[in-house]
């Protein structure tokens, strides 16, 4: 299908040409073909008028756990270590298949009204969450998150749950959809896993061109435990293994050293940001300034609506935009563009997709702002109003590899009655027995 945007403001995170006023952007099948201030020559199935309208990339949110949308608010006031273990685990406990396609299908609904086209979840009943993103129509880059627990000598992976599921995800779901679905190697933590499981993820993420995704330093807790344990940080005791030879997404980095960021650099490691979540857990603010001072790759992540608690990826730049300024006490400390980067192009290549900008040949993930809103009312400045005055309820439209998946409300991929009948009838009743 060709599908041409008209006399749209156009937001193309392109360094070059950053916003393009009464832009005319074509989209033919799954790729951008033209972006320009004069019409192209010939015909298109639809003409989108963007008059008062902004377009810009789909969101990229780089750390999810999409299912716990059936959790959300479940365990409000405690650290991270009581809420996972006192809530959360007894809770996931319980999951079915059928239960965890009812919460990723919420979660699914939730983000794409709120205009994002791509996601980096990890979570248990991996194969259910990739038919759900199949059916939506946006992409993502899916891990089970690998835990081991038992002794380190007595490890095999044929053994290992979270190794046959490595396996398993892998076989089945790399490359599905026309690469609409990657698989990423995984390592839930530091502390929930030991070196026999960080050696074989990162040999078998070698062995098959994967990514890598990890939770790394989210408290002090455990960033000093690891200390005390190995005697280094868990971004440099990680890479003792190996684990960071194909760089990967390393999901909160709140406690993360100078020495980390120099090696998360080196080692193109992404810092994922979640600064929501981080805060509603009493985990503290990660030293985003620093990272990228340093070079390293910075994506926003909302976490899992449990800890959020949503899935509205413009609250988490508007967050990171604003926070820094605070704890650094300067204006400048992370500017609105760099704000806007986290959540398209630097998590474009976080993900390694051809997206996260406007220009011919990418991706056609697309979203469509609406500017005649009260909020988004006068407009000195996109960027600004974009990062300090949007919110996800501002998206009109959305499209994903060229698909037009949510306008307006309606949703195309998606049922959400049905979406809702399964979460209230079944999926909360199965985790949360009534006694």
């Amino acid at each position: 299908m060709s599908v041409l945007f008209a006399n749209v403001t156009a937001l193309t995170m392109d360094p070059a040409r950053p916003v393009v006023e009464n832009a005319f952007v074509a989209v033919e099948g799954t790729k951008i073909v033209s972006v320009g201030t004069v019409r192209p020559e010939g015909t298109f199935d639809r003409v989108v008028e963007g008059k008062g309208k902004v377009l810009m990339p789909g969101l990229v949110n780089c750390h999810t756990h999409v299912p716990m949308t059936l959790m959300r608010g479940y365990g409000g006031g405690h650290d991270l270590q009581h809420w996972l273990h006192d809530y959360i685990f007894p809770a996931e406990a319980r999951l079915d298949d059928r239960a965890v396609a009812a919460g990723a299908a919420l979660g699914l609904a939730e983000m794409i009204a709120s205009g994002t086209t791509c996601i980096v979840d990890m979570y248990m009943h991996t194969g259910t969450i990739a038919q759900e993103i199949l059916k939506a129509g946006i992409s993502a880059n899916l891990s089970c998150g690998g835990v081991y627990f038992g002794a380190p000598e007595d490890f095999s992976p044929d053994k290992c749950n979270d190794c046959r599921n490595q396996q398993e995800l892998t076989e089945q779901w790399h490359g599905a959809g026309e690469g609409q679905i990657l698989v990423d190697a995984s390592i839930h933590a530091e502390y929930t896993s030991n070196p026999p499981l960080w050696q074989w993820m990162a040999d078998y993420a070698a062995q098959h061109n994967l990514g890598m995704q990890m939770h790394i330093s989210e408290t002090q807790l455990e960033h000093e435990s690891c200390l005390e344990k190995y005697g280094k940080t868990p971004i440099a005791l990680l890479d003792q293994y190996g684990v960071w030879e194909r760089g990967g997404t390393a999901a909160h980095c709140v406690w993360v050293t100078d020495e980390d960021m120099a090696l998360m650099a080196q080692k193109h490691i992404t810092a994922v940001h979640n600064p929501v979540s981080n805060l509603k857990l009493g985990s503290g603010v990660a030293r985003v300034p620093q990272l990228l001072k340093a070079g390293v790759n910075v994506t926003l992540g909302t976490d899992g609506v449990s800890s959020n608690n949503n899935c509205d990826l413009f609250e988490e730049i508007k967050l990171a935009a604003i926070l820094h300024k605070g704890v650094q006490h300067d204006p400048m400390a992370v500017t609105a563009r760099e704000a806007l980067a986290m959540a398209t192009v630097n998590g474009a290549a976080a993900t390694g997709r051809d997206t996260g900008v406007i220009a011919p040949g990418k991706m056609a993930d697309l979203i469509l702002v609406d500017f005649t809103a009260s909020n988004l009312t006068p407009c000195h400045d996109v960027e600004e109003n974009l990062v300090y005055a949007a919110r996800g309820s501002n998206v009109e439209m959305n499209m994903a590899r060229g698909q037009v998946i949510y306008e307006k409300g309606e949703f195309f991929t998606l049922d959400l009655e049905r979406i809702r009948y399964e979460v209230e009838h079944y999926a909360l009743p199965k985790i949360f027995p009534q006694d």
